[in-house]
């Protein structure tokens, strides 16, 4: 019989025989949006709960560096990886064991929290600060190549001008004098530039006997 034409208590007893038959999944349906809903509040209130303690330990590692208090933030930086390594602050701790490490005269110890970094985290400007001071490392340990290799394949973005100068002083460790004049002169020619010292590179240039061609500054005729 079409709806349209039931009696009220046909209709009454149509609606008692559906919700017996659907019901359950109703019941089912809405208990799960609840425990979806509430699921999620308490995950977004834990991960909250947990950045507000690492960013608290953060701040007692940067206070540590301040103080030049290498023990304590060496161990502030180790527990930080330890217990927050999803974090935004566990990529800063690993610069920070890196920079203690070159500080302590043991670069080398350097390059693993610099490796990971500079693969593994998501922050594209921290992976190229990673990328630039392994790279560094890697030239004063008499491995030019390798520092190459590693600025190799990068978005460089606003650090252009910091990958060329650290390319041009790979070459010139590689006694590549009219390379690096290139890398060096390539450095003042970047778009921005407040990121790269000029009255550096050009005391750079000029110790190499080169003398720099005028470079016309990107965005100016």
């Amino acid at each position: 019989m079409a709806e349209e034409f039931m009696t009220d208590d046909e209709q009454f007893e149509a609606a008692k025989q559906w919700l017996a038959s659907n019901g359950l999944f109703l019941v089912g349906g809405a208990v799960l949006a609840a425990v979806v809903f509430f699921g999620w509040r308490y995950y977004e209130g834990t991960r909250n709960e947990r950045d507000l303690k690492a960013s608290a330990q953060f701040s007692a590692l940067a206070a540590a560096v301040d103080k030049d208090d290498r023990n304590a933030a060496g161990k502030l930086a180790t527990d930080l990886l330890a217990t927050y390594p999803g974090t935004p602050y566990a990529d800063q701790a690993e610069l920070t064991l890196a920079r203690l490490a070159v500080d302590a005269g043991t670069p080398g110890n350097a390059i693993a929290p610099l490796t990971r970094v500079m693969n593994e985290s998501k922050d594209a400007e921290l992976k190229n600060v990673a990328r630039l001071r392994l790279a560094r490392i890697q030239i004063d340990q008499g491995k030019p190549d390798d520092a190459i290799a590693t600025l190799s394949g990068a978005d460089s973005g606003a650090f252009a001008g910091r990958f060329h100068e650290v390319r041009g002083d790979a070459l010139y460790a590689k006694k590549d004098l009219a390379g690096a004049a290139r890398e060096y002169q390539a450095a003042l020619g970047v778009s921005d530039p407040r990121s790269i010292d000029a009255a550096i590179l050009q005391l750079k240039i000029s110790d190499l006997g080169v003398s720099p061609t005028p470079i016309v500054m990107k965005g100016k005729s």
